[in-house]
């Protein structure tokens, strides 16, 4: 076990000071990954069971073998630990718009890093996920116009409560239709969300995909003693799709 409180690495970013800490819960006895943002805490390794969801839900609606994922957002590295955990995958691109994130993985100073940087099929970019994802390029710098098997973001509290005001316009059905030009036929756009299931939201992915769900994850609380619960928006079957090509 580590130290009851430590504070692992703390830095200005333009989004504002973002810290990763590192507490010894007395209750639970075991160490605890917290990221905060400012004064707003983004993610915390006792809370892991929805972000591993998104990886597993998004990749069961494929069929196949040889898939390339995108993970929009690193955070703590669960999402695209269970990717990486299928063993048809690929390779897995992972975009993440803070350099001090990806430190974090690369310097090991969260326990799921190694697994990350060191599985060949891996590769973390330094990079805007929503810039890319409407940049007529696509969502690999080193491969302009690239189309992957399923793109898994995780950056956003949801649809409606955003961590910057210009992600907002990824929610809309023009935003979402750019995002589905980055996959392939067949291809499984899946999103995370803090919040119960948004009727509007789903309403939206559906003026683009024709298969859309929107499963609630539940979990136990340490902290409460109950159950808490995450929604995963799973879509697939863009418009524009065919049954063959890649």
């Amino acid at each position: 076990m580590g130290r009851r409180f430590e504070e692992l690495d703390w830095r200005e970013t333009p989004m504002g000071a973002i810290s990763l800490r590192r507490r010894l819960d007395p209750a639970l006895n075991v160490d605890v990954y917290e990221v905060k943002l400012d004064d707003d805490y983004l993610m915390s390794s006792l809370f892991t069971v929805a972000e591993e969801e998104l990886g597993r839900l998004g990749l069961a609606e494929l069929p196949g073998a040889d898939l390339d994922v995108v993970v929009g957002g690193l955070g703590l590295g669960h999402t695209a630990a269970a990717v990486l955990d299928d063993p048809r995958v690929r390779t897995l691109t992972v975009i993440e718009a803070l350099d001090e994130v990806i430190s974090w993985h690369r310097r090991g100073l969260l326990p799921l890093a190694g697994r990350l940087t060191g599985d060949p099929r891996a590769r973390l970019v330094r990079g805007d996920f929503f810039a890319l994802a409407t940049d007529p390029a696509g969502l690999d710098p080193d491969s302009p116009g690239r189309r992957f098997d399923a793109v898994l973001v995780d950056i956003d509290h949801s649809p409606r409560h955003v961590l910057h005001p210009s992600h907002a316009a990824f929610y809309t059905p023009a935003g979402l239709r750019r995002l589905a030009a980055r996959l392939r036929p067949g291809g499984v756009f899946a999103l995370w969300s803090d919040d119960p299931p948004d009727d509007g939201f789903t309403a939206t992915l559906s003026e683009v995909f024709r298969a859309v769900r929107a499963p609630v994850v539940t979990f136990p609380n340490p902290l409460t003693g109950g159950q808490s619960a995450n929604t995963v928006y799973v879509a697939s079957g863009a418009e524009g799709d065919r049954p063959s090509g890649g």
